[in-house]
């Protein structure tokens, strides 16, 4: 026969200590006015009976479940290749943990949005406050989350602020613009872009650092050489295949993400173009394939996992009302690798 285990509760710390729950309850919280033999002695019994709070009648009488939402549109296959999903995860988990918060993660899209709230999430799940990656300017739930006062949240990559509302991102403008620079530094004048999809708060400013490097260059700008990639491998390889096709003159692209920029180099090198010697290619993120592939991919590096930690930070400051900073922006840096070189002479 079984014989049911035991789990230890408060009132079998108070019987062995011989002292009252009340005791046990303030010894265990940290509380200064329980005699310090008595707490080393709870702690001790507690620990014997390897005694575990529970966490749900915890957060019943606080009112705080010291639980975070991750939620991440669109997040599929397709993207583990840049994995820049999971390395804000890793950052936004390991600062959680460090604060003693746990996470959830949740996966929404359009569709899921239209069916159920950003606030009935919260409240169904019992989070206090959430991160919010991968939305699009016209997702359902941007405004919502805007409007509302009831859950704290961090938007990655989308600038928008509000008593309740912060957001988190790296300088994509000027992270752009060094791309660029490094381009015009090679001597290249024939320049054409790659850019993800025009619902990105990131593509827009790729796209303004991309033409302020050229304007500072005394070039205009060329809308007909900017090509949508969509932020996909597929996409980036049928823009460049478009940018072959229409402007034979081009020597070099930038791309608005590194994975784009995987895809421009398939195209190349099935049209029997050789990078750097035929077209340099520069790309933007950082991904780990990119110091990998042939040849290795100059880019703009974006610290994904500083994403999530600083973001997790954020949040966590605005939930226990340490911060009135609503922004935070972080710096990028060029990585010179082997897709690009200067232009022969």
């Amino acid at each position: 026969m079984e014989r049911c285990l035991h789990m230890a509760t408060i009132k079998d710390i108070a019987k062995q200590a011989g002292v009252s729950v009340t005791t046990v309850s303030r010894a265990l919280n940290g509380y200064d006015d329980v005699n310090e033999d008595t707490r080393k002695k709870i702690k001790r019994i507690a620990e014997e009976l390897s005694y575990s709070p529970n966490a749900v009648a915890r957060s019943l009488v606080s009112k705080k479940t010291r639980t975070i939402g991750l939620i991440i549109s669109d997040i599929n296959r397709a993207g583990a290749k840049d994995a820049f999903a999971y390395e804000v995860l890793c950052g936004i988990n390991d600062r959680a943990g460090d604060l003693n918060y746990d996470l959830l993660l949740f996966s929404t899209n359009p569709s899921k949005q239209m069916e159920k709230s950003y606030t009935a999430l919260c409240k169904e799940r019992n989070v206090e406050g959430a991160i919010l990656s991968g939305l699009r300017l016209n997702d359902p739930y941007l405004q919502e989350v805007i409007d509302q006062n009831s859950f704290p949240c961090v938007l990655i990559d989308i600038p928008k602020t509000g008593d309740n509302v912060a957001y988190i991102t790296s300088d994509s403008r000027i992270g752009a613009g060094m791309a660029v620079r490094h381009l015009l530094d090679g001597g290249h004048r024939q320049i054409a872009m790659i850019n993800g999809h025009d619902q990105a708060f990131v593509s827009k400013e790729r796209l303004a650092g991309f033409q302020d490097a050229l304007e500072e260059a005394a070039l205009a700008p060329r809308p007909d050489c900017v090509y949508d990639g969509s932020f996909t491998e597929d996409g980036g390889a049928e823009a460049m295949y478009q940018i072959l096709i229409r402007h034979p003159e081009v020597t070099a692209v930038f791309c608005a993400s590194d994975l784009m920029a995987l895809g421009a180099l398939r195209t190349l090198e099935r049209m029997g173009r050789k990078v750097p010697e035929d077209m340099s290619v520069i790309g933007f993120d950082d991904i780990s394939i990119a110091a990998y592939c042939s040849p290795k991919l100059t880019t703009i590096r974006q610290d994904k996992y500083e994403l999530g930690y600083q973001g997790a930070q954020l949040l966590i400051d605005m939930l226990e009302n340490r911060t009135d900073n609503r922004k935070i922006m972080l710096n990028n840096q060029l990585i010179v690798r082997e897709s690009t070189r200067p232009l022969a002479k």
